[in-house]
């Protein structure tokens, strides 16, 4: 991990993945489902990286037997998102359901009937419909509901609050979207799908970088010296960052701190929970 004492203008700014890496998450699925006698894990699969790769992982953990990937497009999902996570599926030889979110999304957002209804204010119920059925299914099998959330995505807040932001267990919330693009070399994912555009699929033609207004890559680099490394604004700026961007980097990352967080509670009490009653969560088990 590149220091304050190191070159500011190295390239490498986030730790390399390696098999070291992939094992101790592999062995973090395995650990946390084991700690509540959980054998099953359900996925998300939108055929993009971060889905595949918590797959993969999945697969390794708890053998491909005990993985479910449900398909949950929307009429407007590209027909290449959905034929890419059918390859993954394939590819890991786990059982797959496809769900068509239409009839559902449509009948809802018809009857709020609401014309300025536009496509994040769509975006958001189709990702907790996501969430819906996700839950529904680990409730029916008995598995865990396993993120596919990055630490970049969570840092900014692009994830939807009880949406993609919901699940048992992360494992890959704490990589950087360049460190899962090296994880998903390592494991091996076809090269179609480390390539393509990053998209929630949400709506046509939307693409992450397109909405967020950067690249992964730059922002990732942002991230790393402001978060991992505790740069202060004129060391970011001794790297060559725009005082625009790092201050707007850093408004995006305060404003959605309480994506972040549980639900805050009034303290009226003299245990509240979450205040002075704070667990592990597998306590008294």
């Amino acid at each position: 991990m590149e220091t304050k004492n190191s070159s500011l203008k190295s390239n490498i700014f986030v730790p390399p993945v390696n098999s070291i890496l992939e094992k101790v998450l592999v062995d973090f699925i395995k650990q946390e489902c084991g700690r509540f006698g959980i054998k099953k894990g359900i996925v998300g699969l939108s055929g993009g990286i971060d889905s595949s790769v918590v797959a993969y992982l999945a697969v390794k953990a708890l053998g491909k037997k005990n993985v479910f990937g449900l398909i949950l497009p929307y009429k407007t999902s590209s027909k290449s998102s959905i034929s890419d996570a059918f390859t993954i599926a394939k590819k890991l030889d786990i059982k797959t359901k496809i769900i068509d979110l239409t009839p559902a999304a449509d009948g809802l957002t018809n009857s709020i009937d609401d014309k300025k209804l536009d496509n994040l204010r769509r975006g958001n119920i189709l990702a907790r419909l996501r969430m819906i059925c996700l839950y529904d299914y680990s409730s029916k099998v008995g598995g865990f509901v396993l993120g596919t959330g990055n630490k970049t995505e969570i840092l900014l807040g692009y994830t939807t609050l009880f949406g993609d932001a919901a699940y048992a267990i992360n494992p890959i919330g704490d990589l950087y979207k360049t460190q899962v693009w090296q994880l998903a070399e390592l494991l091996k994912i076809p090269k179609s799908i480390i390539k393509k555009k990053p998209t929630a699929d949400l709506w046509a033609g939307q693409t992450d970088e397109q909405e967020l207004g950067f690249t992964y890559k730059e922002v990732d680099k942002l991230l790393f010296y402001l978060i991992d490394s505790h740069y202060s604004d004129k060391e970011l700026k001794a790297l060559g960052f725009k005082p625009d961007f790092i201050k707007r980097v850093k408004t995006i990352i305060r404003k959605n701190q309480f994506k972040r967080l549980p639900p805050l509670i009034a303290k009226v009490s003299n245990r509240t929970i979450n205040i002075d009653f704070r667990y592990s969560r597998d306590w008294g088990s």
